[in-house]
């Protein structure tokens, strides 16, 4: 069995209606990376960072999984443990279409994190009003999302599963920020196949001067392109059954 590794990014969901946020001008809806998604911006000012927070939450009721989310789930049904599924992504798109061999590296919306005890409580209302945590009762309940600056979670399931994988498929990223920079070369160096979906295939050998370029890149949208790639992987498995 062909063991797979997928790395998602914005580009999967912006076709559900998910914003990239971070616009052309670098603003992500309106705010500066700097004053919403670092450890100083909540230090500096906690409420305007809750509150940009809550409104993503909240906006998530108005999107569904769209047929690429949907593609992976049938693949995940037909390979099982055979295929692991990373997201940067902290929507929840990807379980509600079905998947559930997945590594949400970047943190979820939809769970909070105590700064209290740790703890990691599924969440859907807002945070402003300061909340307590449910399994300490600390008010001190943030978002579970990564920050720039912080460490991601899971590197090391990560990291052993790109490694022990025979194809590595990139949909919808740029790649362009590390860790997940590296996972398509780290996958190369231990004889994965690497595959690019994405709207506009990236240069690799343009970004960094020891990247490593994809095997295969296409290019478009993703509802297209995933739902196609998996036909072919599970096309695949009935020739070879």
């Amino acid at each position: 069995m062909t063991r797979i590794v997928v790395l998602t990014g914005a580009g999967i969901s912006a076709e559900s209606g998910v914003p990239t946020f971070r616009g052309a001008d670098g603003l992500w809806e309106g705010h500066r990376v700097e004053d919403v998604a670092t450890p100083d911006a909540y230090e500096r000012d906690p409420d305007t960072v809750l509150a940009f927070y809550d409104a993503r939450r909240r906006a998530l009721g108005a999107v569904a999984p769209n047929a690429a989310h949907r593609a992976l789930a049938r693949l995940e049904g037909a390979i099982g443990d055979d295929l692991v599924v990373v997201t940067q992504n902290v929507d929840d798109l990807h379980e509600r279409a079905g998947s559930r061999r997945l590594v949400h590296m970047h943190g979820e919306l939809r769970r909070a994190l105590c700064g209290a005890c740790g703890a990691r409580p599924e969440w859907d209302g807002d945070l402003i009003d300061r909340p307590p945590c449910p399994e300490c009762g600390e008010r001190m309940l943030r978002p579970d999302v990564v920050w720039f600056g912080e460490m991601p979670y899971e590197l090391e399931r990560i990291e052993n599963a790109v490694v022990a994988c025979d194809e590595f498929v990139s949909i919808g990223t740029s790649g362009a920020v590390y860790p997940a920079a590296g996972y398509v070369a780290l996958a190369a160096a231990f004889g994965a196949r690497t595959i690019e979906l994405n709207l506009e295939p990236r240069d690799t050998l343009l970004l960094f001067e020891d990247a490593v370029p994809f095997d295969e890149s296409r290019a478009g949208r993703a509802t297209e392109l995933v739902p196609a790639w998996v036909d072919e992987v599970i096309a695949g498995l009935s020739t070879r059954r």
